[in-house]
């Protein structure tokens, strides 16, 4: 098993898988495209259909796609219990993370990361001056995190309590609050969703893969 991955200092898309199939214990190895690369686009166009990563490659199967990849995971390993047990919480799982993986898009483009942003690099030195649809985005966020942690977070200190496929998902979310020094106060939080940054950017597999950025 492989997967196919951007460079770990900032690649968010290839974080989130990465961080499932460690939860699940697989075993598979890595190949790093440099995304940013003079031969980045032949290299592209030979190991994914969508010209984009991350891509998982099983038994003779090309799987593209963060979610599709986690999707994967969550019927080949049901013991990881990638998703909520409880059936509520499960739906709201899935819809939260269906929901980063189309949207917040004034937070992807207002906060990007890449070679000069990096998940695990320094701080920026000025935090960006939120424009209208940024101070939506995390005004959704803060409040997403919140009723999550509220109706479903009782197990644990994750998203729903356990570690779920949304907190792989979210992990690269919380790099951003790092980096840009966004102040989750500022948009309705009562200190809830920045404790949940600090689970994500201390949970054990994403502190390997931020060493493994660094080495």
């Amino acid at each position: 098993m492989q997967l196919v991955i951007g460079p770990k200092s900032y690649s968010t898309w290839s974080l989130r898988p990465w961080l499932v199939l460690r939860r699940c214990g697989a075993a598979f190895t890595e190949r790093v495209v440099d995304l940013y690369g003079p031969a980045s686009d032949a290299e592209l166009a030979e190991v994914s259909p969508s010209r984009k990563v991350p891509v998982l490659n099983v038994e003779g199967q090309t799987i593209w796609d963060s979610l599709a990849i986690c999707d994967w995971a969550a019927e080949r390993y049901p013991q990881a219990r990638l998703w909520p047990a409880d059936p509520h919480a499960r739906w709201m799982a899935r819809s939260a993370t269906c929901e980063l993986h189309s949207g917040f898009m004034a937070l992807r483009n207002e906060c990007g990361m890449g070679p000069d942003h990096p998940m695990v690099g320094p701080l920026a030195e000025t935090p960006p001056a939120p424009s209208a649809a940024l101070a939506a985005d995390l005004k959704r966020l803060v409040g997403l995190w919140r009723e999550a942690r509220d109706r479903f977070g009782a197990g644990g200190p994750y998203l729903f309590g356990e570690w779920s496929v949304a907190d792989a998902f979210f992990t690269p979310v919380a790099t951003r609050v790092r980096h840009y020094r966004l102040d989750l106060a500022a948009y309705g939080d009562d200190g809830t969703a920045a404790a949940y940054c600090e689970t994500l950017l201390a949970q054990p597999d994403f502190l390997a893969w931020e060493a493994q950025a660094r080495a």
